[in-house]
């Protein structure tokens, strides 16, 4: 009797023990959703573009340093700015068994067949600054909102030449956009010239080159020694007698190769002052330009808050959890609309660099060398 009294007491303790664990392996909308502890000590693979450009390697470090913090493992690759060799990179990762994969595309439409391989496989993708276009195997997109970073590029330009204070010009300016394989160059481009095309039309902003339009102006691979060149030809062909007074740049790298066009020019010396040159990503190169009167402005992206976003969003997935999103409407990739998470972009430029760059601890004194 007491051996079949132990025997019923042990069946009754197994019971309610499994069904504890069932309850614990339900998530709020009944589910099945795997403890997160086992999710722990798997690998993620993030792809970035280059290391040419100093923001991707900022970007690879952040987001490497928050997913070792969430208790992963990290295999961070670089395609330098060539999309078969990133292409390749992501198939490898797949191969190796990454448990997510967190995306900054090189060629925003290269990416299908090698995305049909992480789908097939259950691997989540969180597609990183740059959306990827044409395929319904992206998640989430993690980005800043991009129309805004243009709009506070035209904005500036509008300001600093005083046409928002009653000043008619005319002004010259010359456009200049980002790689026309990155979807958010158009997004850049459309928020700027949302500022400076009522401008343009009523004359006060002139274009003497005539290059308008964005299939006109783009920089492929946003170089900055491409940028260079065609400035060279615009300053040669359209302002022998004519002087610059502004320059719409998407990105620092392309400021840089812009001023150093307008440098050799002989602008920055003499009756020839350099233009208002925008920016973005703040790189300390930019800044120490900006400090020294050369670049006029650039539009900081926290990419700190980036690669947390884009950590989160992975470690959700994984995790059975919904990410958080902020817009679910704006980012059609051509086969879906992608939900995402827009960070807030800031304008700097020599009044406030202080203020949101140091103060905020992007960047010490020290590195911007005073």
């Amino acid at each position: 009797m007491r051996n079949r009294r132990a025997a019923l007491a042990a069946t009754a303790t197994a019971a309610t023990l499994a069904l504890a664990l069932s309850a614990c392996g339900q998530n709020s909308e009944g589910g099945s959703k795997e403890d997160k502890s086992s999710s722990k000590g798997g690998t993620i693979g993030i792809a970035m573009p280059t290391k040419s450009s100093e923001r991707w390697i900022s970007d690879g470090k952040n987001v490497v340093k928050d997913l070792e913090a969430k208790g992963y493992k990290t295999k961070l690759v670089y395609g330098e700015d060539d999309p078969d060799t990133q292409v390749s990179q992501i198939e490898n990762l797949i191969t190796q068994g990454v448990k997510g994969l967190i995306i900054a595309a090189i060629d925003n439409k290269s990416l299908n067949n090698v995305l049909q391989q992480a789908a097939d496989a259950k691997i989540p993708v969180i597609s990183y600054d740059r959306l990827i276009l044409g395929t319904k195997n992206v998640d989430y997109y993690a980005s800043f909102d991009n129309e805004k970073v243009g709009r506070l590029q035209g904005t500036y330009i509008v300001h600093r030449l005083g046409l928002d204070s009653g000043k008619t010009g005319p002004f010259n300016i010359e456009l200049f956009a980002g790689s026309n394989d990155d979807n958010n160059t158009r997004y850049f481009f459309n928020g700027a010239m949302s500022v400076l095309k009522p401008y343009m039309d009523k004359k006060q902003l002139v274009v003497r080159s005539g290059q308008t339009q964005l299939n006109k102006v783009t920089t492929l691979r946003w170089d900055g020694a491409t940028a260079q060149r065609r400035m060279d030809d615009i300053l040669t062909s359209s302002y022998k007698s004519e002087k610059v007074d502004a320059i719409l740049s998407p990105y620092d790298g392309i400021s840089i190769g812009v001023l150093s066009a307008l440098k050799s020019d002989g602008y920055g010396s003499g009756s020839k002052p350099l233009p208002v040159i925008t920016g973005q990503d703040a790189e300390l190169a930019s800044v120490k330009s900006i400090i020294a009167g050369q670049q006029t402005q650039t539009v900081y992206k926290d990419l700190r808050k980036l690669a947390d976003v884009a950590s989160t969003m992975v470690d959700d997935l994984i995790n059975g959890k919904k990410p958080q999103v902020n817009d679910t409407k704006s980012y059609d990739n051509g086969t879906k609309v992608v939900p995402a998470y827009l960070l807030q972009p800031v304008s700097v430029d020599k009044s406030n660099y202080e203020d949101v760059l140091v103060k905020g601890g992007y960047y010490t004194d020290a590195q911007l060398g005073k």
